[in-house]
């Protein structure tokens, strides 16, 4: 069964911040000199500059899906898909070509708050505006491991410098078996630039780890139901009829 949708604020809160998650996703590294290596490999992948950000947490799940599966399923993402905590975490804008996404904290609650405090804090409730540096539809020519990716530049509130999304086919010698890997990451400077205490984003980092557990958790749940659904006999069926010439 696919993760049924949050209801409210409370809802989010015991799903995505109070729930553990049944699949650990967070990558742990045995020495800060694997992390750098890690974090040095992944963004030249992608093509961004590794002096430019620093990579603190970097998830993965696999997934028993076929990876353009995924990819498609990302691309789908809205308000209302059910893996997210959108009444905490609100889209209030994703246009359609997901190259634009405006996050705000609770929904409808922000601009009216906003609207009182617009001459001292006009941008308050803003998590981030995330704009895409680049989308990979498509494998490269040169790709050996099918890789498809959404990565982007955030500003706002949040202390995030990137985000992106990546999924790619298994690698045997890592022990990976599931047919899609789904990578989710963001870089930010806690310790460095943001001059936070370190008790503070110890914290925010624990509850970052294990709402993005959860986000994945419930994505891979959502796209394995909805695989089958569409593998089944009813949903080849569907298909075959929707390819069908009128009569």
């Amino acid at each position: 069964m696919p993760p049924r949708r949050s209801r409210g604020v409370f809802s989010d809160l015991r799903n995505y911040f109070l729930r553990r998650p049944e699949i650990p996703t967070l990558i742990e590294f045995p020495t800060e000199a694997d992390r750098e290596n890690y974090r040095k490999r992944i963004l030249q992948r992608l093509g961004v500059s590794v002096e430019s950000y620093s990579i603190l947490n970097i998830h993965q799940i696999g997934i028993r899906v076929p990876v353009k599966f995924v990819h498609e399923e990302l691309m789908h993402w809205e308000g209302n898909s059910p893996f997210w905590p959108n009444h905490i975490a609100t889209i209030d804008r994703i246009d359609g070509s997901r190259k634009n996404i405006e996050m705000n904290l609770l929904g409808q609650t922000t601009p009216r708050i906003r609207r009182w405090l617009r001459r001292i804090a006009p941008q308050f409730g803003t998590l981030f505006l995330m704009k895409a540096l680049r989308i990979q539809h498509q494998p490269h020519r040169s790709d050996f491991d099918n890789a498809r990716f959404l990565l982007y530049e955030c500003s706002g509130g949040y202390p995030i410098g990137i985000f992106f999304q990546y999924v790619r086919s298994p690698i045997e010698s890592q022990g990976e078996v599931e047919r899609a890997q789904l990578f989710l990451a963001v870089s930010f400077d806690f310790y460095g630039k943001q001059h936070w205490p370190r008790g503070v984003a110890h914290t925010w980092e624990k509850i970052h780890n294990r709402v993005t557990a959860n986000v994945m958790n419930r994505f891979k749940q959502m796209c394995e139901a909805e695989f089958r659904e569409y593998t089944s006999d009813t949903g080849i069926a569907l298909l075959l009829a929707k390819r069908s010439p009128s009569p």
